[in-house]
């Protein structure tokens, strides 16, 4: 029988960020299922218009925009009564309690990432979290979060790990960009670090401070190191990190650009020789499979999603966040070793393993099946 899948989402293409990637790889695994096995699939993103859809991602024909008319997303959800809904946040908990009052043979899933999560909920989105059928968790993490904090069914929390964005311009060759080396004023002898993350004063969990930090004791064991550290930052953030910056005296190693499109971010990932984000609440990490996808070693905190990303130690390196000894031994371990094509290439593969698009398709059509059986 024919099944009628929707997905719901705050927004997927009109910004940039980890659960926007995911709703991308999400929504173009579903496209592929759908035309595989003749399922009617729909997007509609609240927040996004028609014309920021990313057409390789999925067609026209498939994907709604309702530029912030709430009231009409609300009414058209409620009509439209598909089989299956996938709800991308809990902020979208109101909508999944009015599909199941209205709708109760609709199955409902809610996507949890992280931290939108981990904390305490009010009432009506608990209640969401104990009417839905299933809990989509990116990691064994956030699973384990949503057990703990919100008592619910292990068997109702399956963890489905992100992938890389089968869209992704990934390496075939692992040597520097000479117009990033330019633009930076970088040779290749520096030892680069790179962090890309969101940079906000009110996200100061992300760890670019423990770099910048540990950057200070490392510059004179490494003469030629440098960091760039890169996301859009607001006024606030800036402020702060370069007080940072300048009060550990390492102006002449950190490097920051701003905003990276998209476009670029593999060559970015090709100029570095260490990724480095120790954070304390990342629900996954998409940056890191990311990195590693582009042949780039990986070091990130041991408290968070993110050691799913790195396959529990096998991709990379998880580090105790607020141990700057730990940190800084090994970033050393990492630098002290050339980084060569052939540990690149390793790396490039052993994550498309793991993170390729196709198996993620392959777990999601194992759930949707599950769910129709159940």
């Amino acid at each position: 029988m024919s099944k009628r899948i929707a997905l719901y989402t705050l927004q997927t293409f009109s910004s940039t960020g980890g659960i926007q990637k995911m709703t991308r790889t999400l929504a173009h695994s579903l496209t592929q299922l759908s035309e595989d096995n003749g399922w009617d699939f729909k997007l509609w993103s609240v927040y996004d218009s028609d014309h920021d859809l990313m057409p390789q991602y999925l067609p026209a024909k498939n994907f709604k925009g309702f530029g912030v008319n709430r009231i009409v997303f609300v009414l058209r959800t409620l009509i439209a009564a598909p089989d299956i809904v996938l709800i991308s946040h809990v902020n979208l908990a109101v909508i999944g309690l009015l599909l199941k009052f209205f709708n109760p043979k609709c199955k409902v899933w809610l996507i949890a990432h992280g931290i939108e999560v981990w904390r305490p909920l009010p009432p009506y989105k608990k209640l969401f979290l104990k009417r839905c059928e299933k809990v989509i968790c990116v990691s064994n993490y956030t699973k384990q979060q949503m057990v703990n904090k919100h008592h619910l069914d292990p068997q109702k929390c399956i963890v489905l790990n992100n992938a890389v964005d089968t869209f992704m311009k990934l390496p075939t060759s692992f040597n520097k960009p000479a117009h990033l080396l330019k633009r930076y004023g970088l040779t290749t002898q520096n030892q680069i670090i790179f962090t890309l993350t969101r940079l906000a004063v009110t996200e100061q969990y992300k760890g670019h401070d423990q770099v910048i930090k540990v950057i200070s004791q490392l510059k004179s064991n490494f003469p030629g190191i440098k960091y760039i550290l890169s996301g859009k930052y607001d006024h606030k953030e800036e402020i702060r990190i370069r007080k940072l910056i300048a009060d550990y005296d390492v102006s002449e190693q950190v490097i920051l650009t701003g905003f990276i499109e998209e476009r670029e971010l593999s060559d970015h990932f090709l100029l570095a020789d260490l990724f480095v984000l120790p954070s304390k609440k990342e629900g996954f990490g998409i940056v890191f499979i990311e990195a590693l996808a582009n042949g780039l070693p990986v070091i990130c905190g041991n408290s968070d999603g993110s050691v799913d990303a790195i396959r529990d130690g096998e991709l990379g390196k998880a580090i105790k966040v607020d141990n700057l000894d730990e940190l800084e031994d090994a970033i050393k371990e990492y630098l002290s070793t050339p980084l060569t094509d052939e540990k690149r290439k390793y790396l490039k593969e052993r994550c498309m393993f793991h993170f390729n698009e196709t198996e993620y398709k392959n777990k999601l059509a194992n759930l949707i099946n599950d769910g129709e059986r159940n």
